[in-house]
């Protein structure tokens, strides 16, 4: 069979994974990368001696594969942490996951969440959630009292939607579900058990985490950067540089955000078309500080439920790695979503978010303050409503038929981890090596 001629659209975490597994199973491939360095969101920075992450990335394993691959690529040049990650709620940090650490909240908060968790025990529900919303799965799995404190002005916050409007379909493990008996031990005391897939994380132990896609970059071929896309001809089976030029393809594997491909793709067919126009997605305004000041805390990040809150989450760089902040300094990055449902003023957002961090006491003064970077991320997680799935199914098909095979986080539109992303990488050179 003829030599086939396979490019790949961006070198994200996704495209890289996809060259470096086509290119070890012997296949040729070319990748386009429109930016100047690899590494897509998952790329770092350096600033005045601090480095910082386009926003919190940590690495975690469910798979052998994974773990040994990128053991493999990065050495030892890898840690394993344990998750030190809270709640603010009802004045009080408490440990994350809320619903199985009530431990230490108001005695008001403890017996309305419990009771609540028991009611919705005692109805018996199943745990398939393929059929409800967001908004039940939580009323069926946890009752009112965690729903009221936590679940629903949380998601509502990150989602930018209420949960009445999102299915389960993401689901997958992101939320862990305690059995009766783990909720009552957290109501008595710290609960000793670490749950949810994120219960350990690796992270480099030198530089930032695009240690991992530089490492996989190093590894593969025929990579272009300052390599702009202006179009995709389906008839010709063709990509157009914004620089001139064209390059043929017989499979072409795109992680470009999915609702960015209609504007490269002209005459799409009407249905597709409205199905591009159905998807929705939420953005994340990435706000990282570098700070003066000593942290003797040891927390990696703290969510934050309260609407009067700019910000959902806060993580804490420098207890990733100590490499990231010059001695006696620490670092931070806040995380505030926003979408066309709950727009920003983004004038007035870094201003509100460092208001925010004073009224919190995670930082006191300005002064603190050395160092200040912004990523403005267009394309934060994609809102899985009503449409998802039909929307997301069309478009798909409709690629696949024209040799396009959309991949990773943005290009294949769902909600996935770094592992996640890499194991599509090698997913998409499996189905290729099917096609062929």
């Amino acid at each position: 069979m003829a030599k086939k001629r396979i490019l790949i659209l961006g070198a994200g975490l996704a495209g890289l994974s996809a060259a470096w597994h086509l290119q070890k199973k012997g296949f040729d491939c070319q990748v386009f990368e429109k930016e100047s360095a690899v590494g897509g969101l998952c790329r770092s920075k350096k600033i005045g001696g601090f480095t910082f992450d386009c926003d919190g990335h940590l690495l975690h394993f469910k798979h052998h594969y994974t773990f040994d691959l990128v053991k493999n690529l990065l050495g030892s040049n890898l840690v394993k942490h344990q998750r030190s990650a809270w709640i603010y709620s009802s004045g009080k940090l408490s440990h994350y996951p809320f619903q199985a650490n009530l431990y230490g909240l108001p005695k008001s908060v403890i017996q309305d969440c419990l009771l609540g968790f028991i009611q919705a025990y005692n109805h018996n529900y199943k745990k398939t959630h393929n059929r409800y919303s967001f908004y039940e799965w939580i009323m069926r799995t946890f009752g009112r009292g965690i729903a009221r404190h936590f679940m629903i002005p949380y998601n509502t916050k990150f989602w930018t939607y209420s949960p009445k409007e999102l299915t389960c379909e993401w689901l997958d493990g992101f939320i862990p579900a305690p059995s009766l008996k783990e909720v009552i031990n957290g109501t008595i005391e710290p609960n000793k058990r670490q749950f949810g897939y994120n219960a350990t994380f690796w992270y480099p132990k030198k530089g930032g985490i695009n240690q991992l896609p530089l490492a996989l970059a190093s590894q593969v071929k025929n990579l272009h950067a300052n390599c702009q896309i202006s179009k995709i001809d389906l008839v010709k089976k063709q990509i157009s540089l914004a620089s001139g030029g064209n390059e043929k393809f017989d499979f072409l594997i795109s992680t470009v955000p999915l609702p960015e491909i209609p504007g490269l793709i002209s005459d799409l067919p009407k249905q597709v078309e409205e199905s591009f126009k159905r998807l929705k997605w939420n953005s994340i305004y990435n706000l990282n500080l570098g700070l003066k000041k000593i942290d003797p805390a040891r927390r990696h990040w703290v969510y934050f439920p309260q609407p009067e809150l700019s910000f959902f989450r806060v993580g804490f760089f420098h207890n990733f790695s100590s490499s990231l902040v010059p001695a006696g300094k620490n670092s931070l990055y806040v995380e505030v979503a926003y979408s066309k449902n709950k727009p920003i003023d983004k004038s007035r957002i870094v201003a509100q978010s460092i208001k925010d961090l004073k009224k919190m006491h995670i930082i006191r003064t300005q002064d603190e303050v050395l160092v200040q970077d912004v990523n403005d991320i267009k394309y934060g997680y994609p809102v899985y409503d009503s449409n998802y799935c039909l929307a997301r199914g069309k478009i798909a098909k409709f690629l696949m038929k024209h040799s396009i095979i959309s991949c990773g986080r943005y290009g294949s539109w769902r909600y996935m981890s770094m592992e996640d992303v890499l194991l599509e990488g090698r997913s998409v050179t499996e189905e290729i090596m099917g096609i062929r």
